[in-house]
């Protein structure tokens, strides 16, 4: 499922953008508070971006799986276990941060973005 969603993102944003798919240059890591969320633009895509308290960045679809809004940065992080988690800010479904997995409707899926941190800044993949 994931790389059916990957790829529908990675077409969507070939088809209305014009550019490829590869890394781009975000922001500063500093720029990124720790446990609040950032929205970005990148090569036409809505991403929501997340810093954890220890210092994990993730990329995920800013879109919400279950309302068509796009709100995800306005979530609330967490954990189950060792899982990092996001809560929708809309009806508080639960996702893992870095797979998409929605923990309590298995049909729901948040697509997720490659990260890394390169010279003190965030890189992601689209």
């Amino acid at each position: 499922m994931t790389a059916v969603v990957e790829s529908a993102v990675r077409r969507l944003v070939e088809q209305t953008t014009g550019h490829g798919t590869g890394w781009h240059r975000v922001c500063a890591l500093a720029d990124l508070e720790p446990a609040w969320g950032e929205a970005a633009l990148i090569a036409g895509c809505q991403v929501a971006l997340f810093r954890t308290v220890s210092g994990e960045v993730f990329a995920v679809g800013q879109e919400d799986p279950a309302t068509g809004a796009h709100v995800m940065a306005r979530g609330i992080t967490g954990s189950r276990g060792a899982r990092q988690t996001l809560a929708s800010p809309l009806h508080k479904e639960v996702y893992d941060l870095g797979t998409g997995e929605c923990l309590g409707t298995p049909e729901l899926r948040l697509p997720t973005f490659g990260t890394r941190i390169v010279g003190g800044y965030i890189e992601v993949e689209i």
